[in-house]
């Protein structure tokens, strides 16, 4: 095989054609993020990178002496990740699947000590991508946080207390959808003047309407069990368990596109948004007792 390295064992040669896998597959999701971006300086230096994985394989091969495929399957995944996500999505959770697979990587660089630079290289080509990333929506992150908070906080408040005030769906519901709208509007409306005023790098209608758009989806998602089920109380838990997972899916993506910290900001958020959907359930529950309101 052209080196001076002793025979494979069976363990190491698994460890090798999975990395030599993991190498030609990134190459082609680089090369076909590379064909799909806009900016010709990034989709240079993605391509750039796709051809040092090409130049990573090529090593690897020389102590396999065995051709691999490519896995089509997660080359389709991260391309598709990064039209719906984001370019920065996409790489940024393939990296951490690179991670994962360092141990198998210090394995094989124990017996190739050539494999062991790497990491080293991967660790510029993270580097170098960061530093490249310029996407709209990243930009924008703020305000989509803006809107996807108050609309929980607010509406899963509202829709708590008004639960137990008016004890049907129909007009909680109802009720549920103006707040929401009406609110979304003044959000949207509110981020724009605050940007404006800023005097920031971002476009105010832009920031505005991203503010609006997060607002306005998380009303919709948390208002339909009230349009679907006939008890209010199964529609007020269900609505809770769409809060979260709003929760989880967001803070999901900004863990990574951002590198944060994902169980801190997942705590703070659902803390503070089923915190004040309690203290609002609660005051329901006084202002029916006490006032005597029964709808």
């Amino acid at each position: 095989m052209g080196n001076d390295v002793a025979p494979l064992s069976d363990a190491l040669r698994r460890d090798l054609l999975t990395a030599q896998q993991n190498e030609i597959t990134e190459r082609h999701i680089y090369l076909r993020l590379a064909d799909r971006e806009k900016d010709p300086k990034n989709a240079e230096i993605l391509r750039r990178i796709g051809n040092d994985e090409l130049r990573h394989y090529e090593c690897l091969r020389r102590y396999t002496d065995t051709d691999v495929a490519p896995n089509n399957a997660q080359v389709r995944w991260y391309t598709f990740l990064a039209a719906v996500l984001g370019l920065t999505f996409s790489i940024k959770l393939m990296e951490r699947g690179e991670e994962r697979a360092q141990a198998s990587y210090d394995r094989i660089a124990e017996a190739i000590p050539e494999v062991g630079r790497f990491a080293e290289e991967e660790e510029v080509h993270e580097a170098e991508l960061i530093g490249m990333i310029d996407e709209e929506r990243l930009r924008y992150v703020g305000s989509m946080v803006l809107g996807l908070n108050d609309a929980l906080v607010e509406l899963t408040g509202a829709l708590a207390g008004l639960t137990l005030v008016l004890a049907n769906v129909r007009l909680i519901g109802m009720a549920g959808l103006i707040t929401g709208i009406a609110a979304s509007m003044s959000m949207a409306a509110s981020e724009y003047l605050s940007t404006k005023s800023e005097q920031s790098e971002q476009d105010p209608t832009k920031a505005s309407v991203y503010t609006g758009i997060a607002y306005v989806l998380t009303v919709v998602l948390l208002i339909v069990p009230y349009f679907v089920v006939s008890n209010y109380l199964v529609a007020l838990a269900w609505t809770l368990l769409n809060a979260i997972l709003i929760i989880v899916i967001f803070t999901y993506y900004v863990s990574v596109a951002q590198d944060v910290p994902f169980r801190r900001r997942f705590v703070e958020m659902a803390g503070i948004s089923l915190g004040v959907a309690a203290l609002s359930f609660f005051i329901g529950f006084l202002v029916r007792e006490f006032l005597g309101i029964d709808v």
